[in-house]
């Protein structure tokens, strides 16, 4: 009898064991398998596709209407019989034609020498017959520099000179310089700045370029253009830029980090924020505007917006809620898609379809697609098509969502949490027919400084990272409003120091006293006979 207790003891013990050591292997499962999710969407970010393209189901991407004709061939499908008929006519110009027709052109010809103007068949002289063009080159003219020196003429009077012992000297009117003192003029600082804030050319390597051309223009003379001429002359239009975006009922806000050197009260290394706020792209008036900012609180967005009512675009983060009861916040659904689309590459391949993270994605996929379908719609029609056939289904979307069963710590489990605590703000898209979908705009109107920053990596005071806002604010905005960056910034460099803060409204991009040598050239699509 003992011995058959022991046995039952030992046999207790041994399952215990196996049920504790069973607890682990599942455990180690779980870990392992947590682990092949986060390395499969870590190769998928680093070597996949950047592309955010949504899957859909039966139905064509809005980002795949541009590439239609690829999505839906099937060589498989005869063509109809239809009635052949045959015609000739002129070749039309091409669109390297059509995009060359601006430029001007230099005419190269050729000659024979007098002496090789003979015919090889008869000896008797040729003449000309025709011209052919062997080829056309574009040819690049590097930046010229040159030193322009402003001559005044000064006037006397003759009869004074001889009968007076007063004679009155006048000068002639000069215009006033952008900076007094210095050799800018407004063609060099609206080159540094663009090339600085537009094509990511830190002030180190603009320095080199100049020294390689035998020009002793030092960075922080450089530097010392942008801050004044920023403070001088930018800062009342970005200020009226400013009143001008808090008149719009919707906007879209972003940030995005940046480093200032010496900032009083924090160390070289602390992380400084780049807030953003723009119209959205239906507005008759397109304004982007940066604002330096050393952190990332609430009182931020709360002291830029003010007394601001409307419907704000962000994404996800908390800074954004309960900003003011005037303020309704309206969540970004590409944001959300991206939850998901980092739950499909952490499953394997094999594995993906009909998966619960494909069928979303086809489910946010078909709602862009009816957003692309009524890109051309009024507000009012765009509201109406949305509560009667896209809110339905994004309700459903919710409802099956809720639905789900996953572990909170998987990528599965995150695109679920991440769904469901923004569906009030992902929903509030619905409210109104000018909302949008996504802060895409926004974050391309970001793309510029977070490329420059890579480049030039740090700002070096407050008053350069407030300077950067500035500039950045006024060429995003003429980007926006299709005018040419430096031609405007020459522009206003020009103007301003001549004009009175009255004439402000004018000069803005949209402004009647803009030139249109600012204004990108528009071409019409030739018509092909």
């Amino acid at each position: 009898m003992e011995n058959i207790q022991e046995l039952k003891k030992i046999i207790e013990e041994k399952d215990a064991c196996i049920s504790e050591m069973a607890s682990q292997i599942a455990e180690l499962k779980a870990l392992v398998n947590h682990y092949e999710e986060k390395q499969r969407v870590a190769l998928m970010e680093q070597f996949g596709k950047s592309s955010e393209k949504g899957v859909t189901s039966g139905h064509i991407d809005q980002l795949d209407l541009f590439n239609e004709a690829e999505v839906t061939a099937d060589p498989t499908v005869p063509e109809p019989e239809l009635e052949q008929i045959t015609y000739t006519r002129r070749k039309p110009k091409g669109k390297r034609e059509a995009d060359l027709s601006d430029l001007p052109v230099e005419k190269v010809e050729y000659t024979l020498p007098a002496e090789e103007r003979i015919c090889p068949e008869c000896g008797g002289e040729l003449h000309v017959m025709g011209h052919d063009t062997a080829r056309r080159e574009l040819e690049i003219i590097p930046a010229q520099v040159r030193l322009v020196e402003h001559i005044q003429e000064v006037y006397a009077c003759r009869h004074c000179e001889h009968n007076s012992d007063h004679v009155p000297i006048i000068k002639a009117p000069v215009p006033e310089p952008v900076i007094k003192g210095s050799l800018a003029s407004p063609s060099a600082v609206a080159h540094t700045m663009t090339q600085k804030y537009m094509m990511h050319a830190p002030l180190h390597r603009q320095e080199q370029e100049w020294q390689r051309q035998g020009i002793p223009l030092s960075r922080q003379t450089m530097a010392n253009w942008v801050i004044r001429c920023s403070e001088d002359w930018l800062y009342p239009l970005y200020t009226k830029l400013h009143m001008l975006l808090l008149e719009e009922e919707l906007l879209l806000a972003d940030e995005t980090t940046c480093q200032v050197l010496h900032e009083p009260g924090k160390p070289a290394t602390s992380t400084s924020y780049m807030w953003l706020y723009r119209s959205v792209g239906a507005a008759k008036k397109r304004i982007v505007i940066y604002e330096y900012q050393p952190g990332r609180s609430r009182i931020y967005p709360q002291r830029f917006l003010g007394n601001w009512k409307g419907y704000l675009h962000t994404d996800g983060y908390a800074a954004y809620d309960d900003l003011s009861d005037l303020i309704t916040i309206v969540r970004c659904w590409v944001h959300m898609r991206r939850y998901w689309v980092k739950a499909l590459n952490a499953i394997p391949k094999n594995a993906r379809e009909d998966s619960v993270p494909q069928k979303a994605l086809k489910t946010i996929g078909y709602l862009f697609h009816l957003e692309g379908l009524w890109k051309d719609k009024t507000p009012d029609e765009r509201h109406h098509l949305r509560l009667e056939q896209s809110k339905p289904l994004a309700e459903e979307f919710f409802s099956w969502v809720a639905s789900i069963k996953a572990l909170p710590q998987s990528f599965l489990g995150s695109a679920v949490s991440y769904t469901l605590e923004q569906k009030k703000g992902l929903m509030n898209v619905y409210l109104d027919g000018r909302t949008e979908f996504s802060t895409n705009l926004v974050e391309n109107s970001a793309r510029p400084f977070v490329l420059s920053r890579k480049n030039f990596l740090f700002m070096n005071t407050v008053s350069g990272a407030k300077a950067s806002a500035v500039v950045l604010s006024l060429i995003e905005t003429a980007k926006a409003n299709g005018l040419i960056p430096f031609q405007y910034l020459k522009f206003l460099f020009e103007t301003l120091p001549n004009t009175t803060s009255s004439a402000l409204d004018s000069l803005l991009p949209w402004g009647s006293a803009v030139p249109e040598h600012c204004k990108v050239p528009v071409k019409e699509k030739a018509a092909h006979a």
